[in-house]
C-alpha cells in the first residue's frame, strides 16, 4: 500500500490532501511511522526521529494514528485478496505476499492479476498499491518498492504502479541495485561489505562465497549471497501463527519511580491480556523489557507451568520480573509481552480460587465478565482500579503511543 497510514487518514481529512502529513509521535521522542509525499519530498520517511522531521519540514501536519482503523481497512484488503488466491500471507497492515500459481488460468498473467487487484483495492477503499511480480518472494518486495511514485521536489510522480520482473531477467533486474536493497543489509553489515569493495548487489554476486563469509560470517554471508544471485526458496506461508502478542510504551520522561512503573506494568498487562483472549490464545512465557536513558536495554522473561492470558496474572509475573531490575538510571521505555502462544487456553485449577491470595489466580469467569462489559459499554468502561487517575479510567489498547509520546 502506498503511504498506507496517511492515505488512510487523508479520506478523514480531505482538507488535508497535497500537504505535508506526518502519522506518528509528535513528542521529543516520537518517531515518523508514516509520511505524505509532500513531506517525502523534504526528506522525511517513516522510523525517522520526529524531531529531526519537524527540522526538515517545520510546516508538516503531525496526526498521532488511528491503529484500530488502519486495522480496519488492512483487513478489507487482506480479504480482497484472498479472492484472488488463498495463499496470501500478510507481513504487516500494509504489504502481503500473494502466490498466484493457481490462479493464472483462471484469471490470466501476473501483470494481468495484479492491474486487476489494484483497480480493485482502489475502487473499494479508494487508496492505491503497488505491485512486484517475480519467481521468488524476495524479487516480488522490491519489484513492488520499485513500482511506488517517484519522489520529486515538487511531490510525488508516477510510477510504474505494477512491476513484472520475467523469468530469465532476474540478474539483470537485481545487481545494478545498491547493496543495501539485499534483505539483512543494514548500516553494520553494509560498512564490513563496502570494505571488501562491495557497492553494489553485482558487486556482492561477484565474489566468492569464501570472501563474503568471511565479511559478514558463515550464516549472513551464505544468506547474502544467495540472495545476490536471485536464489530466495522460502515459499508464500498463509495463516502464519501469531508469534507473540506485546505492547511497549516510550515515555515523555524517564520514570524512575517503581510505583509508577508497576502502574504502567499494570495497564500494558491488561492490554495484553485483553488481545490474548480475543485471539483465543494464550502464552506461557511473560517478558518484560526495560531502556533506560541511555538506550541500554534489558529483558527478562518467566516461563509459567500453564498457559496464561489474563492480564492480572501477567502482571504478577512482570511485576517480579521488574523486581530484578533497578530503575534508578530512569526508564525511557517500558514493554510486556507473552510468547510461546497456544490455542489451548485451558489452565490448571488450584485450591485458592477466591482471591485471598495475592498469587492466586482468579476465576476465568471474571475475566469473561469484564471482556462482555468491554464489549457492551467499550474498554474504558471497566478494568484495574489502580488505572484510576484524575482523568478517569486510563486503559491501553493496540497501537497507544506506538510511535512515542506526542507533544
Amino acid at each position: 500500500m502506498d503511504a498506507f497510514f496517511v492515505s488512510v487518514e487523508l479520506l478523514e481529512r480531505p482538507d488535508l490532501v497535497g500537504k505535508p502529513v506526518i502519522v506518528g509521535g509528535s513528542g521529543n521522542r516520537g518517531v515518523v511511522a508514516a509520511a505524505s509525499y509532500a513531506a517525502r519530498a523534504f526528506g522525511v520517511h517513516s522510523a525517522m526521529p520526529s524531531v529531526r522531521a519537524r527540522r526538515l519540514c517545520p510546516q508538516a501536519v503531525f496526526l498521532p494514528g488511528n491503529h484500530q482503523l488502519y486495522s480496519e481497512v488492512s483487513a478489507r484488503v487482506m480479504a480482497l485478496f484472498a479472492r484472488y488466491t488463498p495463499e496470501v500471507e500478510p507481513l504487516s497492515l500494509d504489504e502481503a505476499f500473494l502466490d498466484v500459481t493457481g490462479a493464472m488460468r483462471r484469471l490470466g498473467t501476473p501483470e494481468s492479476i495484479a492491474h486487476q487487484i489494484r483497480n480493485e483495492v482502489f475502487a473499494q477503499e479508494r487508496l492505491h498499491c503497488s505491485v512486484g511480480a517475480a519467481t521468488t518472494k524476495f524479487l516480488a518486495k522490491l519489484g513492488s518498492q520499485a513500482a511506488k511514485p517517484k519522489i520529486t521536489p515538487t511531490g510525488p510522480g508516477p510510477g510504474f504502479e505494477v512491476l513484472v520482473i520475467e523469468p530469465g531477467t532476474e540478474l539483470a533486474f537485481l545487481h545494478p541495485l545498491p547493496a543495501k536493497a539485499l534483505w539483512g543489509v543494514g548500516k553494520v553489515t553494509l560498512e564490513k561489505l563496502q570494505r571488501i569493495g562491495v557497492e553494489t548487489v553485482g558487486d556482492l554476486a561477484a565474489l566468492p562465497v569464501e570472501t563474503v563469509i568471511g565479511a559478514v560470517g558463515k550464516a549472513h554471508g551464505r544468506h547474502l549471497y544467495d540472495l545476490a544471485h536471485a536464489r530466495d526458496p522460502r515459499q508464500v506461508e498463509a495463516n502464519l501463527a501469531t508469534k507473540s502478542v506485546s505492547h511497549e510504551e516510550t515515555f515523555a520522561e524517564d520514570l524512575f519511580e517503581r510505583q509508577r512503573l508497576d502502574r504502567e506494568l499494570v495497564r500494558m498487562a491488561d492490554s495484553v491480556g485483553n488481545r490474548l483472549r480475543k485471539s483465543e490464545i494464550a502464552g506461557r512465557t511473560v517478558t518484560i523489557k526495560v531502556r533506560f536513558g541511555d538506550f541500554t536495554t534489558l529483558t527478562r522473561s518467566a516461563t509459567q507451568s500453564g498457559p496464561v492470558d489474563s492480564g492480572a496474572e501477567i502482571a504478577r509475573v512482570a511485576k517480579t520480573l521488574l523486581d530484578q531490575i533497578d530503575p534508578a538510571p530512569g526508564v525511557r521505555l517500558l514493554g510486556v509481552g507473552v510468547t510461546g502462544l497456544t490455542e489451548d487456553t485451558s489452565r490448571q485449577l488450584t485450591l485458592d480460587l477466591d482471591g485471598g491470595s495475592a498469587t492466586s489466580e482468579r476465576p476465568r469467569e471474571v475475566d469473561a465478565a469484564i471482556d462482555d462489559i468491554r464489549r457492551k459499554f467499550g474498554d474504558g468502561s471497566i478494568g484495574p482500579a489502580v488505572l484510576v487517575d484524575g482523568d478517569g479510567l486510563r486503559v491501553k489498547r493496540k497501537g497507544d503511543q506506538q510511535w512515542g509520546p506526542d507533544q
